[in-house]
């Protein structure tokens, strides 16, 4: 009996590590950013958004508000005047946005979507607490290695990111046909163990937990914290993401 080799899990902490992890073999990169822009992006699906475009720049996104775009986003110390909605997953929940493309420039998020690009992933996809269960589902139908890219703040860790990843990884590993390739895989799943049970209250010891409060956007941290409320799977097609799970069925 050959057994087939088990598929690798890494996890990187912050985007300034990833330009030194060169992907030489078939990856699916998962994006983490759950305060806010995963969360949000999940959330825009989840309510029926058809498109989402992540770009990295205020003037990139300015552009397309130029062209006609709807424009959501935010910099924490910086203005984005022209955009029509912030990045707090509340604001996606709205009737006339189904159906919309929306761009989308965050703080972290959007920047390490766009270092994604420039790697060789066999898929670029968007994780959150939100979505859990559904790209879990999603990743084990597939055959590549998995990379999980942390967002971070500013090229820094973050305990949220890494606690997400940290459960992601516990749901993959169930089925023994993944392995962890890195000490990151293996401090994300101590993290997710010790926070699952009181995962909100444990994420107020988070630099940017209390950022996000410090300028008032903590209204949506309940929902934030909270397992599979999006049965979405975002995923970059060429320069925008889409939902993979109607657009396989299609």
């Amino acid at each position: 009996m050959i057994l087939e080799p088990k598929r690798k899990i890494e996890v990187i902490f912050s985007p300034a590590l990833f330009e030194y992890r060169q992907l030489r073999e078939n990856y699916i990169i998962v994006i983490i950013d759950v305060l806010r822009a995963t969360t949000s992006i999940c959330t825009a699906f989840e309510y029926g958004v058809r498109s989402m475009i992540p770009v990295e720049t205020i003037q990139e996104a300015k552009d397309y508000k130029d062209k006609g775009y709807i424009v959501a986003g935010e910099r924490i110390e910086q203005s984005f005047e022209f955009a029509d909605l912030g990045n707090g997953a509340f604001e996606f929940m709205q009737e006339y946005l189904k159906g919309k493309d929306i761009v989308h420039s965050t703080t972290n998020g959007t920047v390490a979507i766009s270092m994604a690009t420039k790697a060789q992933a066999s898929e670029i996809l968007i994780g959150a607490f939100s979505n859990l269960s559904a790209l879990a589902n999603y990743i084990k139908s597939k055959q590549e290695n998995v990379l999980f890219f942390c967002s971070g703040w500013k090229n820094t860790f973050c305990i949220e990111d890494s606690v997400f990843a940290g459960a992601l990884i516990e749901e993959l590993m169930q089925t023994n046909s993944f392995i962890n390739h890195n000490d990151a895989a293996h401090s994300c799943i101590e993290l997710w163990k010790a926070s699952q049970n009181n995962l909100l209250k444990y994420m107020e010891r988070a630099s940017h937990f209390q950022r996000l409060r410090k300028y008032k956007m903590d209204e949506v941290f309940d929902y934030t914290f909270t397992l599979n409320t999006c049965n979405v799977v975002p995923k970059l097609y060429n320069d925008r993401l889409k939902d993979a799970l109607k657009e396989e069925k299609e």
